[in-house]
C-alpha cells in the first residue's frame, strides 16, 4: 500500500512540476537549448530539467507517505 501511495503521488508531483515548469516557459527555453545543441551547457539544462521534475515528484510522494502515516 505504501509503494502505491508513494507512485500514484509521485506521478502527481511529477506533472505538476511540469506544468509549472511549462508555465513559466522553461520547457520553450528547454527546447530552445535543445536546437542549439553547440553551446556548452545544453546538457546541464536538461538534467536541471528532468531533476527538478523528479524532485517535484518526490517531494509530493514523500508528503503523501506522511501525511498517510499521520492519518
Amino acid at each position: 500500500m505504501p509503494l502505491r501511495t508513494f507512485s500514484w503521488w509521485f506521478g502527481m508531483g511529477s506533472l505538476t512540476t511540469l506544468g509549472v515548469l511549462m508555465v513559466q516557459g522553461g520547457v520553450r527555453d528547454l527546447l530552445v537549448a535543445g536546437i542549439q545543441t553547440s553551446g556548452p551547457h545544453s546538457g546541464e539544462m536538461w538534467w536541471s530539467f528532468v531533476m527538478t521534475i523528479l524532485g517535484g515528484g518526490v517531494l509530493a510522494g514523500c508528503l503523501a507517505l506522511i501525511g498517510n502515516r499521520l492519518r
